[in-house]
């Protein structure tokens, strides 16, 4: 009962955890590949979702603090204990068929049992994704299985006065042996996948084309490093503002083959038919009128509004939400033209495309 808990616990925190991961990836993908492979994103996120039920299954179910005592003992470092327990306290008896299914019953068995099963998959990812050697796959089992009984053996890093589980090197074992038989497995199977190297150049393939959502990605992170240099450079003085948009959307792109610092990591130059310091002014002056002018008088707009005509607190609360209702509609709506590969109207005004830089030879390697 305690193993399907923890499996419902960690289907439940995936989602969150997915969420925070998200982002980080899109980036790392677009800065490497140009596009995101489908195949990919389905190993990765189950790959985080393997990681986080074997770590609930370590450490589920919590007991009470106030319920944990100081154990009789904390660690049993006598290898191979298992198998003594196999036989002790099992009722297997080789040339009875009749015990056999009574045996996988026996804690004896199922929880060695396990041990070995908890880790296959992490040998088989190793293998396959991560392309780690038999020596790497044996290294990394270990360890990862010597993280858990760290984990507990501190009381879950001290938050439990006393360890709630004993630290066992049989564990140790059966959990490496999990990760070795699962780099086996996986080249039994491996051949009917493609391959990492595979994975990587149709990735590169795909990134030759800037795709919606790599533009969007684009778009606010340009508006990120933006307001991170705007913040920086305001210490300094109050014209900050247009100071750094000038340097960001103009200057950089022009000496620096037409790419903006978001657009140098996510390998997206801009593409001008001719004239291309005036399309390129023109272009960031819409940009700046439309993304930002326009929402700062929206904003300070309901503020005067608010003022002017004092109004009492629920109307102006509600004026303020909204004003930021209008704001993200007009984002999102920006958002889903772009996503659905479409040119916004100041890219078709000044005939500009979007280019990729990813260079299809640089197959990754690792």
């Amino acid at each position: 009962m305690g193993y399907i808990e923890a499996i419902k616990t960690a289907v439940v925190i995936f989602p969150f955890i997915a969420f925070l991961f998200t982002l980080p990836f899109i980036l790392h993908q677009y800065h490497k590949y140009g596009s995101i492979h489908k195949f990919r994103t389905l190993i990765i996120y189950s790959f985080i979702l393997y990681m986080i039920t074997i770590y609930f299954l370590v450490i589920l179910p919590l007991p009470a603090i106030d319920s944990v005592t100081k154990p009789d003992r904390l660690m049993n470092l006598v290898p191979f204990s298992f198998v003594d327990d196999f036989i002790n306290k099992s009722s297997f008896i080789i040339n009875d068929p009749d015990t056999y299914l009574k045996t996988l019953t026996s804690s004896s068995f199922y929880v060695a049992a396990f041990n070995i099963l908890m880790t296959i998959p992490f040998g088989m990812y190793l293998r396959y994704y991560f392309k780690c050697s038999l020596k790497k796959v044996f290294l990394f089992s270990f360890c990862l299985s010597l993280f858990f009984e760290l984990t507990q053996l501190t009381g879950l890093y001290f938050i439990y006065p006393y360890p709630y589980r004993l630290f066992d090197v049989d564990d140790l074992i059966l959990n490496t042996l999990g990760g070795i038989l699962g780099y086996f497995i996986m080249g039994l199977v491996d051949n009917f996948l493609p391959t990492r190297d595979e994975i990587d150049k149709q990735s590169k393939e795909l990134g030759k084309t800037v795709s919606g959502l790599r533009r969007v990605v684009l778009f606010f992170l340009d508006m990120f490093i933006y307001f991170i240099l705007f913040i920086l450079v305001s210490i300094f003085t109050d014209k900050s503002l247009y100071i750094v948009f000038i340097i960001y959307y103009i200057l950089i792109p022009y000496f620096k083959n037409n790419q903006t610092l978001g657009g140098m990591f996510l390998n997206v130059k801009l593409e001008f038919p001719n004239k291309r310091l005036i399309r390129l002014i023109f272009r960031s002056i819409f940009i700046f009128l439309y993304y930002f002018v326009l929402v700062y008088f929206l904003i300070i707009g309901s503020i005067f509004i608010v003022n002017y005509l004092n109004l009492n607190q629920f109307i102006s609360f509600a004026l303020y939400i909204l004003v930021l209702l209008g704001i993200f509609i007009f984002y999102l709506t920006n958002i889903i033209i772009i996503l659905k590969d479409k040119k916004i109207f100041y890219d078709k005004l000044f005939k500009v495309t979007y280019e990729s830089t990813i260079v299809i030879e640089e197959v990754s390697q690792e």
